[in-house]
């Protein structure tokens, strides 16, 4: 999830009337909440603009389902008192976590600041993450914009390592399209290629990769009979890229599903900050909105829409 919000599906309509009432009253999973510390393994730079934090929390997590999300903030005084929401970037053996993060306010620039041995505030894990991915000969297709690919890591590294009930996805199923303006805003690219999927690179300036956006690479791979007609989706990044991959999942009736981006101000279902119109059509349609931070930020295609 990153940093900001974004949806989709444009063919879906919601209905806002008893907005407060229904909104209220919608009932949702607990999240976890727990508010804990942890402190500053290390951080990184990433990009032309972006770090990569590491910190160890003082309470240990088990497995981490991928495409969850932490609030997180500086602890000293000069820190904003509003936590900025995270996705989980990787979680490593030790029990260190990452997170990418791009340098963009005060918030951001108070965490890419700390120190190593410095302790930060962190509220999770929270919020629901990626569907499982089951072996039914559906390449997954990972399409990701700028600081959008921070929730595709983790999923990609437990998926190729497989649990004791669910067996590792083939490296050959999983493809990686990954788009920025410029080569600077791929961030860690190199990671996700040493991972050993497929990773198509693209920049709207030409300076690496395919020379377009991600939608323009995804149909020149269909062009090129490199991916089936059947594949799935998952997608992350800005709201004009987001619209345009939904589109696409419409016109080819595709499985479609996205982690969407934005400013929360609690991130546990109490401040409403994240709400985002639901479709009537959808398995959220029987209210008019939803919770980012509780029904998502992983949400089906079909479910939401962008306001």
């Amino acid at each position: 999830m990153p940093n900001r919000l974004v949806g989709i599906s444009p063919m879906c309509s919601s209905e806002s009337g008893s907005f407060c009432l229904q909104f209220s009253s919608m009932a949702g999973p607990s999240p976890d909440t727990r508010s804990q510390r942890a402190k500053v393994v290390s951080i990184r730079p990433s990009g032309s603009d972006g770090v990569v934090l590491t910190v160890r929390p003082f309470m240990t997590f088990g497995r981490l389902d991928a495409g969850r999300f932490f609030m997180l903030r500086g602890d000293e005084e000069s820190s904003p008192a509003i936590p900025r929401p995270f996705s989980l970037y990787r979680q490593g053996d030790s029990g260190n976590l990452e997170f990418l993060i791009k340098v963009i306010g005060p918030g951001t620039e108070a965490l890419a600041q700390s120190r190593v041995g410095e302790e930060i505030v962190m509220i999770g894990p929270l919020g629901r993450g990626w569907p499982e991915l089951t072996q039914d000969g559906k390449p997954l297709i990972m399409l990701a914009g700028g600081i959008g690919s921070a929730p595709f890591y983790i999923a990609l590294q437990q998926a190729l390592a497989g649990t004791d009930q669910r067996p590792a996805v083939d490296p050959g199923q999983l493809h990686l399209i990954y788009g920025g303006r410029n080569k600077g805003l791929l961030y860690d690219i190199e990671k996700f290629e040493e991972l050993g999927i497929a990773v198509t690179p693209c920049t709207d300036d030409g300076s690496f990769g395919f020379h377009g956006n991600v939608v323009q690479a995804l149909e020149d791979h269909w062009r090129q009979s490199r991916f089936p007609s059947e594949v799935r989706l998952w997608t992350c990044g800005p709201e004009p890229m987001m619209r345009a991959v939904v589109k696409v999942a419409e016109d080819r009736d595709l499985q479609c599903w996205f982690s969407l981006e934005t400013y929360m101000g609690c991130g546990v279902g109490i401040c409403n900050g994240c709400a985002v119109l639901t479709c009537k059509e959808g398995s959220l349609g029987s209210w008019p909105v939803a919770k980012c931070c509780v029904d998502g930020p992983v949400f089906a295609a079909r479910d939401v829409q962008l306001t």
